[in-house]
Order: structure tokens, then C-alpha cells, then sequence
């Protein structure tokens, strides 16, 4: 991955999606806390990435990085599978 840069935002999350070709779906969740009520809430974002060698599956706990447009959805990119899903 060399257009990867050291500046580049990285997120992980969980891929719930795999069927598209060099394409993974990520479910990104962070935790954030009500302005009034002080209660945290759990938001989620679905995240376009590309898998260069098709090499993720759905379950997969991955890590992605921000690059330039790959195409109308896709700006980021997979660094690295962290953690594989159970099979089965």
C-alpha cells in the first residue's frame, strides 16, 4: 500500500458485506455521549473500503484508511484484517 501516507485517518470496524467485486461494506461504531442527558449512545456509519486482493469476508474485524476516491462510494482503502471470522 504505498499511497497510503502517515497523515491518513484510519478506522476499524466489521465488514457486513462482501458480495461486491474488490469492495467490502464496514460497520464503523463509536460511542458518544448525549449533550444533555450525559447518556452514551452508540452511533454507526457504513463505510464503502477497497479490498485490492478480495481477501476479506463478512465478520472480519478489520482496519481501513482514508485515500483519494477510488469511485463514487469508495475513499477508503483496507490497511489490514485484525481479527477473522468464526467460520460456520
Amino acid at each position: 500500500m504505498s499511497e497510503l501516507q502517515a497523515s491518513s485517518r484510519t478506522l476499524t470496524g466489521r465488514i457486513v458485506s462482501d458480495k461486491m467485486d474488490k469492495t467490502i461494506t464496514v460497520l464503523v461504531e463509536r460511542r458518544v455521549k448525549h449533550p444533555v442527558y450525559g447518556k452514551f449512545l452508540t452511533k454507526s456509519t457504513k463505510i464503502k473500503a477497497h479490498d485490492q486482493e478480495n481477501g476479506a469476508r463478512t465478520g472480519d474485524l478489520v482496519t481501513i484508511a482514508e485515500c483519494r476516491p477510488v469511485s463514487k462510494d469508495k475513499a477508503w482503502t483496507l490497511v489490514n484484517i485484525d481479527e477473522r471470522a468464526v467460520a460456520g
